[in-house]
């Protein structure tokens, strides 16, 4: 039990705080392109209690903690009137990019601070910096996870309203058809995922690839 609550007080502030820019990056995005739902809605906000979802911010992140995994789960989505976008057709792909977009950011000076205390070895003489790693650590995984997710082509993940943008005509009409069996083959994929097959690793492989590679990067690029 304390081996659990101590991976909780590592990993879910790191997550809570990744899902929250997720889903600031989506309002302000929208708020850039001339649709202030979002922010009339209470959701341009860093305030957790905003955006948390009882099942994807809290039971289900917590029941990965549990049974010894890194933790994962979303928020409640940003509400977002395409009609009030200034441009339609760009508008939703940069807002529904601007989520996974945070979560690259993240992960990028996540893993650069990761680097630079590597090197220079800022705060060594702190009992705390194996903490402070160990959830910088974490930073990275969790937020090119989440990044990577999310830019999954299939509905309702943010990669499925991105598609469109390079769609053109019948392309778009089949694509749109296609998109309503989305969450269908979404929860195959979830369920394949439960009886052993890797399906999600694959998918996501760009994600776990990033993590690893790039703290390494910046560590050879400072050294």
């Amino acid at each position: 039990m304390e081996k659990i609550l101590f991976n909780a007080a590592l990993q879910f502030p790191v997550f809570l705080f990744a899902i929250v820019a997720h889903e600031w990056g989506h309002a302000r995005m929208a708020k850039f392109f001339g649709d202030d739902t979002a922010e009339r809605s209470g959701r341009l906000t860093f305030n957790p209690a905003a955006h948390a979802d009882p099942m994807g911010t809290i039971f289900f992140p917590l029941l990965l903690l549990v049974i010894g995994s890194t933790v994962f789960g979303w928020a409640k989505p940003v509400p977002v009137a395409v009609r009030n976008l200034s441009d339609q057709k760009n508008g939703i792909f940069w807002v529904s990019f601007a989520g996974p977009g945070m979560n690259i950011l993240l992960g990028i000076l996540s893993s650069l601070i990761l680097a630079i205390v590597a090197v220079f070895g800022i705060g060594a003489s702190s009992g705390y910096l194996p903490i402070f790693v160990k959830m910088l650590q974490f930073s990275v995984v969790i937020n090119f996870i989440l990044a990577f997710f999310n830019l999954i082509p299939l509905a309702p993940l943010d990669g499925s309203k991105m598609v469109p943008r390079f769609l053109k005509y019948d392309a778009l009409r089949k694509y749109e058809e296609f998109s309503q069996y989305g969450p269908y083959i979404f929860m195959g994929l979830i369920m394949l995922s439960w009886i052993g097959v890797p399906i999600f690793y694959f998918l996501l492989y760009p994600g776990y690839w990033l993590a690893d590679f790039l703290p390494r990067l910046f560590v050879n690029l400072l050294a």
